[in-house]
């Protein structure tokens, strides 16, 4: 029996009907952007989350982006300042920060959690770090109370890379209302899965909020009317729509994967095999199963004969990305380690019991 890494069908049949009616209520309405769905599900998702606004645009990285740039347009960032971000991290958390012409500066994460550690963050900041991007990877959200603290103690800006996080939390306050602002992405593959592209910022703050609705909007706060130099980045009504059902069962699918995530800690017993830390229950949704071995590669392909398909999150860091060239050069020792090492097992709502026991006997085996 194969157990596939990610079943998107199976996933998506459980609610098969709720999404037909959903799509069909936007066919028949006849309003197909910035409409109804749209308004209604950044309603929903901002009290999800605990949070005053949301945004709805085309994209996580545009999320990302576009806060950013809302924050220059405001006047708290400029060309060339310091953004504090963790060198392990999915490339987009750093490309948001380069399309803006901001200067990323890579430290190295918590080596247990895999996000930005507080003590590394802190010996990072110079006079010209005005930012801090807290990427929650793999699911679990970062020490955001520590995080805020420090920002709050060098008049720093908190942007959330909320995009493996939703519904994470600390203290019952959830990923998306610790920062500034937070970024999400509604990619299909997401906790919180769209049938396309789609993306989402929160934030209490309604000025920001106002200016990256208008910056993704072609710039343009009322019709005809453009206040910036915007871009086209906006939440379409089918997608919105597709995310309105897959909210409602957002928080069942996250107890399934926790369940997934607990028996795999508990039954996998492998000395060759480092097992994901976690702080409590509520901090981590398991966006993906991550574990580490100096084997990974042979780990792999073991798996892959014993019919248990994985993933690698991500082969290579941004730092040594050709896109990134001019970052070669940094060391980074503990990142290229993470790269060299993880593999990501299969983790989901779709997993069944049996396949759960099937991964958890091919990883004991190795």
């Amino acid at each position: 029996m194969t157990v596939p890494f990610l079943d998107l069908k199976a996933i998506n049949a459980q609610y098969r009907d709720e999404l037909v009616a959903a799509a069909t209520r936007v066919i028949d309405s006849g309003w197909y952007i910035q409409g109804n769905e749209v308004k209604v599900f950044e309603e929903e998702f901002a009290d999800y989350c605990g949070i005053k606004h949301c945004i709805g645009v085309a994209n996580g990285l545009d999320a990302l982006t576009l806060t950013l740039r809302a924050w220059k347009e405001m006047g708290k960032l400029k060309e060339g300042d310091e953004v504090i971000v963790p060198a392990n991290t999915y490339i987009a958390s750093i490309l948001a920060i380069t399309e803006n012409r901001l200067k990323p500066v890579l430290v190295e994460p918590d080596e247990a959690t895999f996000n930005l550690c507080p003590e590394k963050t802190a010996a990072a900041i110079t006079p010209n770090t005005k930012a801090i991007v807290a990427v929650h990877l793999y699911g679990q959200i970062s020490p955001m109370p520590e995080l805020m603290q420090l920002a709050d103690e060098h008049g720093l800006l908190v942007l959330e890379d909320a995009a493996q996080a939703h519904g994470a939390s600390i203290e019952g306050r959830k990923a998306g209302s610790w920062g500034h602002a937070a970024g999400f992405s509604f990619y299909p593959g997401k906790n919180l899965g769209a049938l396309g592209d789609a993306g989402a910022v929160t934030t209490d703050d309604e000025e920001l909020s106002k200016i990256i609705r208008a910056l993704g909007n072609y710039g343009s706060h009322k019709k005809y009317e453009n206040l910036y130099q915007g871009v086209n980045s906006r939440l379409d009504e089918i997608q919105a729509a597709m995310l309105r059902v897959k909210l409602l069962h957002l928080d069942d699918e996250i107890e399934s994967r926790r369940n997934v995530a607990e028996y795999y800690l508990a039954h996998i017993d492998n000395p060759k095999i480092q097992l994901p830390a976690v702080g409590n229950r509520e901090s981590h949704v398991w966006h993906l199963f991550v574990v580490r071995s100096t084997m990974r590669d042979k780990l792999q392909q073991h798996l892959a004969e014993q019919g248990v398909q994985t993933l690698i999150h991500y082969p290579l860091p941004p730092h040594q990305q050709q896109a990134y060239k001019p970052f070669s050069e940094i060391s980074l020792p503990l990142t290229e380690e993470i790269h060299r090492s993880v593999l990501s097992l299969p983790m989901g709502p779709h997993l069944t019991p049996e396949q759960v026991s099937q991964v958890i006997e091919a990883v004991n085996r190795v």
